[in-house]
């Protein structure tokens, strides 16, 4: 398995390339959520970008002290976090990236089950990277891979033992 680094540069720019997708298709949606941790990110400079409400599922799935980078079991929050009474009509579902396709689509199947009833069309959804070897095909991406790299994620390095000391030792001058 090989491995993508990508700088925050990259990252910003990658968001701004799956909002044009998205505008060019003409698709008018009116909520955006996204996925936590990973999706926080690309949900919030997409809310931006379209001026509509951003909603927030907390999800966690990789976790575990002895094997980094190994997926658990979905764990999803309560509810959404959310600043407007009810969710929009016409969603997106955002994350950074579909990587085994089991998160987007178990998020896509709970939004559905808790906030169908909102919704008057299916909803759609987006990420920055997309492995084939996924078993969810979002509805728009920017990047695909035929094959399974491990990307990391230019913010990966806050997840590191010891951060704190590191920053504080960088940041005194």
């Amino acid at each position: 398995m090989s491995d993508i680094f990508i700088s925050n540069e990259e990252y910003n720019s990658k968001i701004e390339q799956l909002a044009i997708k998205i505008h060019n298709d003409g698709w008018d949606f009116n909520q955006i959520i996204c996925i936590a941790k990973g999706g926080l990110r690309v949900g919030d400079v997409l809310a931006r970008i379209f001026d509509v409400p951003l909603a927030i599922l907390s999800v966690e799935s990789y976790k575990g002290e002895e094997v980094k980078n190994k997926r658990g079991s979905i764990t999803f929050s309560r509810d959404l976090a959310k600043t407007t009474p009810n969710i929009g009509s016409k969603a997106i579902l955002v994350d950074d990236l579909a990587d085994s396709g089991v998160t987007l689509h178990k998020s896509k199947k709970w939004l559905e089950h808790f906030y169908g009833f909102y919704f008057d069309e299916p909803m759609r959804t987006a990420v920055l990277f997309y492995k084939e070897v996924s078993t969810f095909q979002p509805d728009y991406y920017v990047d695909r891979y035929k094959d399974s790299p491990w990307i990391h994620m230019p913010f990966e390095r806050y997840e590191e033992k010891g951060i704190i000391e590191k920053l504080i030792k960088e940041n005194q001058s």
